[in-house]
């Protein structure tokens, strides 16, 4: 509901009505606390939209989860009802189906490493699977060593010991000069994985969490070992359904929810934060702040948020970061009964895509991840299919994306390259959507329309974002843009961890 007026005292504030907010909001309810959410839109959400023509559903956002644990343990801690009980999740298997600039193609069992290892070397030829194992053996060694200060705990006053890479690089011997270890993404795939599809799918993780592999550190590992060590899920329905079900979490721990509530300023009083102002000029006052959008110029006093030797904002927090373009392909016609839910079709040109992406210009060969989710809700009926295909691409601003021929003409290249993933696509078209990061700015507030990324041990912690307990007492950093970064996983610890900073102070050390 729009906001008239705002009486009362929240205890807590929480800005903005994104999935990590909401996960603090819950925890945070639980815990005794009373709780207010002013959400700038009019719904919960945040990245995580849906949109409907025609009797045709699509995700906006999110398509897949890759670590249900962390949405299980919010429902077990804030209520009776399990995550399963709230909405319904099915394993996605195949996980996925890669096809290759070479015309070679290969479908990945879900969550099954002797499974994956079998299918590459089936596809792509004998020691390809035991390749890309030894890579996921490293990845999984990356993972314990850096899973619980990465993830599970309040980043450290002294973070810099996150700035070493965790992933242990294989020493590459070189005659009569220096033997040299991989530093990054696209590294590991030349030195380590010695085969250019390999190298094109260890590239394509990177690439669709907004990273670029010739800059990523070499940990960047653990988002492949994430997905293909705990799967791959869908929420039938959609992925929106899982924003249902914490929305209506929070709601049942009674936090109260203030839609169309535009925060322009967080409120500081004898040093530390005391509530919210609102567009209209209304204040609420309250004991704490959790901050669930990126701090903007205005928004907190002096923009106390950082002091000397804390993690900055950094590039990949902005406007110079990637952000999704997605077409939403309404079909006549069944979907056929082997397809596959996800395809990757990668680029032929995955370096000048690479370069084009993040120096800001559009891709002219895009790596296309095709969704074909085999779901009724999803459609009017069983003769039509519901099709999303999206692309990381540079953000608003270097691209103009609000151009009607730039966004036309990338569109009919990302469905001419999904052709290879569907038949007869261009055929079947009944209605097209169009969504760039230019919807994603205007939409959610996040500047340039970027995604965040998750955040990385490695790289002198260049890719680490600002912790979740700030320099201006009273007031914390929850969702993508704080620690440990974006996507549903992290976005999920980081409303675990912050529910902890406020409860616990200085005595909580993290998840357990």
């Amino acid at each position: 509901m729009p906001v008239d007026k705002v009486t009362g005292m929240a205890r807590i504030a929480v800005i903005g009505a994104g999935t990590g907010a909401m996960a603090a909001a819950a925890r945070l309810a639980v815990a005794g606390e009373k709780v207010t959410v002013y959400e700038r839109s009019a719904s919960y959400g945040g990245s995580v939209g849906r949109h409907e023509h025609g009797g045709f559903v699509f995700d906006t956002g999110p398509g897949l989860l890759h670590l249900p644990a962390v949405q299980r343990d919010l429902f077990v801690k804030t209520g009776k009802e399990s995550l399963e009980q709230s909405v319904t999740l099915t394993q996605v298997d195949p996980a996925s189906r890669h096809l290759f600039a070479d015309g070679t193609a290969v479908s990945l069992p879900n969550a099954s490493r002797a499974g994956v290892a079998a299918a590459l070397d089936g596809a792509l030829g004998a020691g390809s699977g035991a390749r890309w194992s030894d890579f996921m053996d490293r990845a999984r060694d990356a993972w314990d060593r850096s899973r619980r200060p990465l993830l599970e705990e309040p980043l450290r006053a002294d973070h810099q010991v996150l700035g070493r890479d965790p992933y242990p690089a294989v020493r590459q011997r070189r005659l009569l000069r220096p033997a040299r270890q991989a530093a990054t993404v696209a590294e590991i795939g030349a030195w380590e994985l010695a085969d250019a599809r390999l190298a094109a799918l260890l590239d394509g993780y990177a690439l669709a969490h907004g990273l670029d592999p010739r800059t990523a550190p070499a940990s960047a590992a653990l988002v492949p070992y994430m997905e293909q060590t705990f799967g791959s899920w869908y929420v039938m329905g959609g992925m929106r359904e899982l924003a249902r079900a914490v929305y209506e979490r929070c709601v049942a721990r009674r936090v109260e929810f203030v839609f169309g509530a535009e925060v322009v300023r967080v409120v500081e009083k004898d040093g530390r934060a005391a509530g919210v102002e609102l567009a209209g000029g209304e204040v609420a006052e309250a004991d704490r702040v959790v901050l669930g959008v990126r701090p903007r110029p205005g928004l907190v006093p002096g923009q106390q948020v950082w002091g000397a030797g804390d993690v900055p904002v950094r590039a990949g927090s902005g406007a110079g970061a990637a952000g999704r373009f997605t077409v939403l392909l309404s079909l006549r016609g069944a979907r056929e009964a082997d397809a596959v839910h996800r395809t990757v079709v990668h680029s032929a040109e995955g370096a000048a895509e690479q370069e084009a992406v993040f120096a800001g210009r559009v891709a002219g060969h895009p790596t296309v991840t095709v969704l074909r989710p085999d779901d009724p809700a999803t459609r009017p009926d069983a003769e039509h299919e519901a099709v999303t295909l999206t692309a990381t691409v540079a953000p608003q601003g270097p691209v103009d994306w609000r151009d009607a021929e730039v966004r036309q003409r990338f569109a009919d290249v990302l469905v001419e390259r999904a052709g290879a993933a569907v038949p007869r696509l261009r055929e079947r078209i009944l209605h097209t959507e169009i969504r760039t990061p230019a919807e994603t700015e205007a939409e959610t507030g996040a500047e340039g329309g970027a995604v965040p990324p998750p955040a990385l041990a490695g790289a002198d912690g260049a890719y680490l974002h600002p912790g979740n307990r700030t320099r201006l007492p009273g007031l914390y950093l929850v969702g993508g843009w704080a620690h440990p970064g974006g996507g549903l996983a992290h976005a999920g610890m980081s409303g675990t961890l912050v529910a902890g900073l406020v409860v616990e102070g200085d005595d909580f050390r993290g998840s357990r």
